[in-house]
């Protein structure tokens, strides 16, 4: 099956990165946020999303989550840089619109650099690994779980860890969430470097499990990834 044209699928990743972002900001919002429930609120905002999008733009809404599907051979680099872009530009947007009706956020308390790093590498992993699996794998493919299953990867994370690293496991999430102001600009190296390699690492290890899906980039077929 062709895929859509570029420009659908970037509107479509724009207005799931978007949602995504919007929604971090404001369930974690101390005052009027969801508190402790707020991981679940970010896990289903995904997922729906996913479903949403993942028929026309793949539903990516990351760029950790692009690299992992160029780096499985499912994406081109030039379209893989106008995902990403487009995802940047819509998480400083979300960010953006979130510190307006919510005032700027709260600087959170998180642990050592080499804690984020780790944690962040981690379920950055984990994420890549399940949308590659459920998402573009042969064996998967038309299966009616790869939202709930990316959405719940998010929030469990977000649960696990949230309190060390912020649980962004997403470069465009803690772009949003610096232009709030909850993560300071100087940590932002480190999720851009813990979320592309956890994603490049998850497709490496994805390939080498199922050697046969080795292929060359099929531009015109259809990739539906979260």
């Amino acid at each position: 099956m062709a895929r859509p044209a570029l420009g659908p699928r970037l509107l479509a990743e724009f207005i799931g990165t978007f949602f995504l972002v919007f929604t971090v900001c404001t369930a974690t919002n101390p005052k009027h946020g969801a508190g402790a429930l707020a991981p679940l609120a970010i896990g289903a905002v995904l997922m729906v999303m996913v479903f949403a999008g993942g028929h026309i733009s793949g539903g990516h809404f990351n760029p950790a989550v692009s690299t992992a599907v160029l780096t499985r051979g499912k994406l081109a680099v030039t379209e893989w840089s106008s995902y990403v872009a487009v995802q940047l530009a819509a998480a400083a947007v979300g960010g953006l619109l979130a510190r307006g009706v919510n005032g700027p956020g709260h600087a959170a308390v998180l642990g050592s650099t080499w804690k984020i790093l780790v944690v962040e590498f981690v379920f950055t992993f984990a994420l890549a690994y399940v949308v590659l699996n459920v998402a573009t794998a042969k064996a998967t493919e038309g299966n009616s779980y790869f939202g709930l299953a990316i959405g719940f990867t998010v929030a469990a994370g977000a649960f696990a860890v949230g309190g060390i690293s912020g649980g962004a496991f997403n470069p465009a999430v803690a772009l949003g969430t610096s232009v709030l102001g909850i993560f300071s600009w100087g940590h932002y190296w480190i999720y851009v470097v813990a979320n592309l390699l956890g994603g490049a690492a998850a497709a490496l290890a994805f390939l080498y499990l199922q050697p046969a899906e080795r292929a060359p980039a099929r531009t015109e077929e259809m990739t539906r990834a979260g």
